[in-house]
């Protein structure tokens, strides 16, 4: 069933523009599929308010791999990031864009969102590469829904269990794979560098633990990271190819248990009439 909602096919991103278009996030086959599911969310959020400006707070956004794209599509964007040297290469990306306006850095984290940004106030968080890193997951997806207006959007990115044990399976780690099967946080061992990993469901039950209604859930690099990079480079075609595929497998819930990353879109259950 088609939705009403939903920007027409010759107004969302082609794949090839993904590589080409600066507006768009770094490294296609890592952001495509995040980047026209966000893109599709805000333009309904657009819609909806009847506003083409949108407030978005983008926590742990670093550099700016969304946030400078965001406000090129003409939104204002708050950056929240612990990281001073990250603030400075978003300040300087903004700049260079030509949206140093529409972009503000704050140096803070999820634990203390409220100390450094306001409540309530924006129509879109963007929560990527956050849960992975804080004490409490639940209370990081608790602290991004408090920071919506009483109807908006969040998007929630995050480390994917069945990806990383499947990675190290088919590099020949073995015991680290089923490390990670088993262990609660889904970490292959002591080296292992991401505090946390996650099933579909479980990012599902955090937001809507958090109050939320879950809109979409997508896996994203399923087959990006088990491609073997020369093959991508040197094949014509190939990357083209690998995008498409990426796409299609992206909705396919099959594919959800062995993707590197999971995007959730959570809305909240006034926003575009739900």
């Amino acid at each position: 069933m088609s939705d009403p909602m939903r920007p027409p096919a010759s107004h969302r991103p082609h794949p090839a523009s993904l590589r080409s278009d600066p507006s768009r996030p770094r490294a296609a086959l890592r952001t495509a599929v995040v980047w026209e599911v966000l893109q599709d969310a805000l333009d309904r959020r657009v819609k909806a308010t009847g506003r083409e400006s949108l407030d978005v707070l983008d926590t742990g956004g670093g550099s700016g791999n969304f946030a400078v794209p965001v406000a090129r599509l003409g939104h204002r964007v708050t950056v929240v990031d612990p990281s001073p040297n990250a603030l400075f290469a978003l300040e300087r990306r903004a700049a260079e864009a030509g949206v140093a306006d529409r972009v503000q850095g704050v140096q803070g984290d999820a634990h203390g969102l409220f100390d450094v940004v306001e409540r309530g106030g924006y129509d879109a968080v963007l929560c990527h590469g956050v849960l992975e890193y804080v004490d409490d997951p639940a209370e990081g997806v608790r602290n991004a829904v408090a920071a919506l207006r009483s109807e908006g959007v969040l998007s929630l990115l995050a480390a994917g269990l069945g990806g990383a044990v499947l990675a190290r399976a088919l590099a020949g780690h073995f015991t680290e794979a089923r490390q990670a099967l088993t262990d609660p946080d889904g970490r292959w061992g002591e080296g292992d560098p991401v505090p946390h990993r996650f099933t579909a469901e479980q990012l599902t039950d955090l937001v809507e633990g958090a109050g939320l209604r879950v809109g979409a859930v997508h896996g994203v690099r399923v087959f990006a990271d088990l491609v073997p990079g020369v093959l991508v480079d040197t094949e014509p075609g190939a990357l083209e190819a690998l995008l498409k595929l990426e796409e299609a497998a992206a909705e396919l819930p099959a594919f959800h248990s062995v993707a590197t990353q999971l995007h959730v879109l959570g809305e909240t259950r006034g926003a575009d009439g739900a």
